[in-house]
């Protein structure tokens, strides 16, 4: 039994087409992610689409389908700075006397803070309406305290003041202030950050 209606077939697309597409895709995210930094850098914390667009070099309707999706930006954004970053965070430190480890660590935490001071700003504006920057938030936070803990003998580590006022002293939120709210050069920021260090360690009367 025929029912009389002709049965039209869907047209096929050719896998070179798709993949061709995805890959124009892949491209522009990428360019808005690498836009996104630049204006970071250069001091637009929150760059509108319209930005965006202008920077990457693409067309304002694709910056806003990407940015439905921010915190899948933030992530990328993310993922690159970390591996900026990382290794210098992770190095291992030298077989060396505590202090000098601590004195090695303000000197890494000077470039770190440094190269991430204005995308830390820009995730602060956000991150109470992000759910993915408020994570990573808390979860840098709890780093960058283990990384100055992991590093104290014992007998410090049971000075719990004294432990939080280093803690403290060597935060991000430091940085921030002495950059951003003092306006020190990062030379005098770093060497602000070293002498508050300096004076913690000479209270502690701790055989290295």
């Amino acid at each position: 039994m025929t029912t009389g209606v002709k049965k039209i077939d869907a047209p096929k697309i050719e896998p070179g087409r798709v993949d061709g597409r995805r890959e124009r895709g892949r491209s522009s995210y990428k360019r808005i992610v690498e836009a996104m930094m630049e204006l970071i850098v250069a001091g637009d914390l929150s760059p509108s689409a319209a930005r965006v667009a202008e920077e990457a070099g693409i067309g304002l309707r694709t910056v806003f389908r990407h940015f439905d999706d921010m915190d899948a930006l933030y992530a990328e954004i993310t993922r690159t700075i970390t591996e900026r970053v990382m290794p210098i965070v992770v190095a291992p430190y030298p077989d060396q006397p505590w202090r000098a480890n601590i004195r090695e660590l303000v000197r890494r935490r000077v470039g770190v803070f440094e190269t991430t001071l204005p995308f830390r700003l820009a995730a602060n504006i956000k991150r109470y309406q992000s759910p993915f920057l408020m994570g990573q938030y808390s979860r840098v936070v709890m780093l960058e305290r283990e990384l100055i803990v992991r590093l104290l003998p014992a007998s410090v580590r049971a000075d719990r003041i004294g432990v939080e006022a280093l803690c403290a002293a060597l935060s991000f939120h430091t940085w921030r202030t002495l950059r951003h709210d003092q306006s020190l050069s990062a030379e005098e920021a770093g060497a602000v950050m070293g002498q508050m260090v300096e004076a913690m360690l000479a209270t502690i009367v701790e055989e290295d």
